[in-house]
């Protein structure tokens, strides 16, 4: 964490000062705002995180509960949570209440008595290569607190109204707030405000969907689970452990332990279910549920002490047509001015725990995007790239949901061999863990022309952290965990051989009428307030003198024009980021990430013309403006 940077800071230096419309933000929701977010659940939460580091934009989020949420359903994290956290700077703090899991065990019928289960395959979680971090449990309550803090601590000191419903809206592209939003408010009178951006984070039963007019395709619920959080007793061996347990004929169970070293929860499986039979399975008691378990877990016993929550839900997918009112507006020229994320965009079964993943994935992709367009950094039409990105991710969290509940859901005999569900989870590691999203070339993701300078940050996917070592005082660190969701570029410089060429780019970079940083960077800004550049050299960092690098990459920053010393990074000798992604040593690369930590091109270190051109896909030329500092 970086601060003092604008003189010193006597408090917590996780609550900002106020700037912009933090200043004197005012306690009642406004009649006018520039975007309006409804629902405070991860994928409405996590924008309002974001967009509190754009504090000249006014942003609200409204919440129909009269208070924040205390038990959430939803629990599971997988590793690329964990980044997005660390970009939002609580990953530390999340883990030290979250249950980590480090591995799955898929249990079976034995081998030689059916009757009984026996484990089977183990299979690590997740793989090695795929991440640093592993997968985490934790109430989803704390996960939208831990947001919440960080949207309240920033420049614009965005906090929840609570206790308003949304209605309905309707738009009119001649008002300078085009849509205007009905409201109940906590009184349950009627209320209307206008915003130039509406935002529907309503669940499941979206009425921000509904009322833009979007289709949902919904498939018919092929099977049931009865799903619970419990304090038992069990000489069941792997109950500290996240398990797949399938019996020989009394069905499957899932099996998740949560944070707070007691709590665990079961997902078990209830049959198929059809018109025939839906009200009989709906109508499944916990005391049922807990005796199906049971025999389940056969030979081992199961002492349920207290059940803290219980439900039954079918397993069915349903997925919005589109994700803007781009569409159905009355004036689809003027292009998207609602949007939905999360569950109002795309449902599906728990047991993939992707649901609030995905859905903090939605969030941060739109409210980068809607703070660049509102402060001027970039034309509207950003806007319709988040639609064409995140309609096709949907699409593939479906069909693999569908694959995985289906494997869960067979009966031991209809498996190929033992090994095919451990085998299944390990190959297909990639997706659940929240690495398989890959943006295809767009206004902001460059063709793979050069991909092969950094083969192992493929353009498009997220930016993949490796380990080196900070010059200025020796630390090693993982170059992606000091990546900050304040709305910058990163420009990360892989050095070349003699370090001419990044030396040459660095002074381009700055000096160029050219370059990127000179035309899209607003006057009176921070060199480093829309680019943040880091270098990366391959010699150790007792080879490399900071009076001899580039000040590019060492700027004076804040008021009180202070050396940014964290910048300036060098391999390690023995986990050698250059060999780790598969960098061009002798050439140096170029990798170019977007604001939501996923990689936008790869370019040699000589490239000129097609930096600047990449970037003016998406950005606009900036004129004399107020001064913009950005946290580091």
């Amino acid at each position: 964490m970086q601060f003092h940077h604008h003189g010193y800071v006597k408090h917590d230096p996780r609550i900002k000062e106020p700037a912009g419309t933090g200043i004197d933000r005012p306690a009642e929701l406004p009649d006018t705002m520039d975007v309006l977010i409804v629902g405070a659940g991860p994928a409405g939460i996590i924008q309002a995180a974001q967009l509190t580091n754009y504090p000249s934009v006014t942003t609200r989020i409204i919440e129909s509960r009269p208070h924040r949420l205390e038990i959430g359903r939803a629990d599971g994290l997988w590793p690329r949570s964990s980044e997005t956290f660390q970009a939002f700077e609580f990953r530390d703090r999340i883990a030290e209440e979250a249950m980590h899991l480090r591995e799955m065990n898929f249990w079976g019928p034995h081998p030689a008595n059916p009757a009984v289960i026996a484990r089977g395959v183990r299979a690590a979680d997740p793989p090695a290569h795929i991440s640093e971090f592993p997968p985490i449990v934790v109430n989803q309550a704390r996960v939208i607190d831990y947001f919440a803090e960080y949207a309240a601590n920033g420049p614009a000191k965005i906090e929840p109204d609570y206790g308003y419903e949304f209605v309905d809206y309707s738009r009119d592209d001649s008002d300078e707030f085009p849509v205007q939003v009905r409201l109940r408010d906590p009184d349950g009178q009627e209320r209307q405000v206008r915003t130039k951006y509406l935002v529907g984070c309503d669940g499941a039963r979206s009425l921000v969907r509904d009322s833009a007019g979007i289709e949902v395709i919904a498939d018919q619920a092929a099977h049931a689970w009865a799903v619970m959080d419990i304090l038992a007793v069990t000489d069941f061996p792997d109950f500290r452990t996240k398990c797949g347990i399938q019996s020989d004929k009394d069905g499957t169970v899932l099996l998740i332990p949560r944070e707070g070293g007691f709590l665990v929860r079961f997902y078990v499986s209830l049959g198929d279910v059809d018109d025939a039979n839906r009200a009989q399975v709906r109508a499944t008691t916990v005391e049922e549920a807990i005796e199906r378990a049971k025999r389940i877990l056969n030979p081992y016993s199961l002492d349920v002490r207290e059940v803290a929550w219980y439900s039954v839900y079918e397993v069915r997918h349903r997925i919005a047509q589109q994700f803007d009112d781009a569409r159905t507006a009355p004036a689809s020229d003027a292009g998207p001015r609602v949007f939905i994320a999360g569950d109002a965009c795309h449902t599906h079964s728990a047991k993939a725990g992707q649901g609030m993943n995905v859905s903090m994935q939605d969030g941060w992709n739109l409210a980068w995007k809607l703070g660049q367009v509102l402060e001027g950094r970039s034309a509207p039409s950003l806007l319709s790239t988040y639609a064409a990105e995140r309609l096709v991710i949907a699409e593939d969290l479906i069909a693999f949901d569908k694959e995985w509940s289906a494997m869960m859901s067979k009966r031991p005999e209809e498996f190929s061999s033992p090994q095919e569900i451990g085998d299944f989870y390990v190959d297909s590691a990639e997706f659940p863990n929240g690495f398989s999203t890959e943006y295809q070339p767009s206004t902001l993701t460059g063709e793979a022309t050069h991909q092969e300078l950094a083969a192992d940050f493929p353009i498009g996917k997220r930016f993949k952290s490796a380990e080196v070592s900070r010059v200025a005082d020796t630390t090693p660190r993982h170059l992606g965990h000091h990546f900050r969701a304040d709305g910058r570029w990163r420009l990360y410089a892989f050095a070349d051989t003699d370090g001419t060429a990044v030396a040459d780019l660095a002074n381009w970079l700055e000096h160029s009428p050219q370059s990127p940083v000179t035309k899209f960077t607003p006057e009176g800004a921070d060199i480093d307030g829309v680019f943040d550049a880091k270098v990366i050299y391959q010699q150790p960092y007792q080879e490399i003198d900071l009076g001899q690098v580039s000040r590019y990459f060492l700027p004076d920053v804040g008021p009180l024009r202070l050396t940014d010393y964290e910048k300036v990074y060098a391999a390690l000798p023995d986990s050698d980021i250059f060999n780790i992604r598969q960098i061009d040593r002798q050439s140096g690369a170029l990798v170019i990430v977007r604001p939501d930590m996923y990689v936008a091109h790869v370019l040699p270190l000589t490239a000129r013309e097609e930096i600047t051109e990449f970037f003016a896909n998406s950005m606009l030329v900036q004129q004399a403006s107020e001064s913009i500092v950005v946290d580091a």
